[in-house]
């Protein structure tokens, strides 16, 4: 990792034989991480609740666009999963990624 910081504060060229094994151990220690760290997925729910958050949202916006309060609230505590509909329109509205909504 020393060495490719020192790489990345040189600022190599990436077509000089330096910037190509800069890219290459690059590669490899991305392989590692993700074998021995993985980066689990978010929640679903978590992530619509911190969109929601972000965007000065209340429960009650979403009422009509998924369903009645009592839906909504089911889905807001895990009751009810997301529907594939649901997901659409939450990727749709809310810019939430389409993997992460249907994890």
């Amino acid at each position: 990792m020393h060495w490719v910081d020192e790489q990345f504060d040189k600022k190599v060229k990436l077509n000089s034989t330096t910037g190509e094994k800069l890219q290459v151990v690059l590669v490899l220690l991305k392989s590692y991480e993700d074998e021995h760290y993985p980066i689990p997925k978010p929640d679903p729910i978590d992530v619509l609740k911190l969109k929601m958050l972000e965007k000065g949202m209340k429960s009650k916006d979403l009422v009509g666009k998924l369903g009645t309060k009592g839906h909504v609230s089911a889905i807001l505590n895990r009751r009810k999963a997301l529907t594939l509909q649901a997901a659409k329109l939450l990727h749709r509205e809310l810019g939430i990624p389409a993997e992460i909504l249907l994890s």
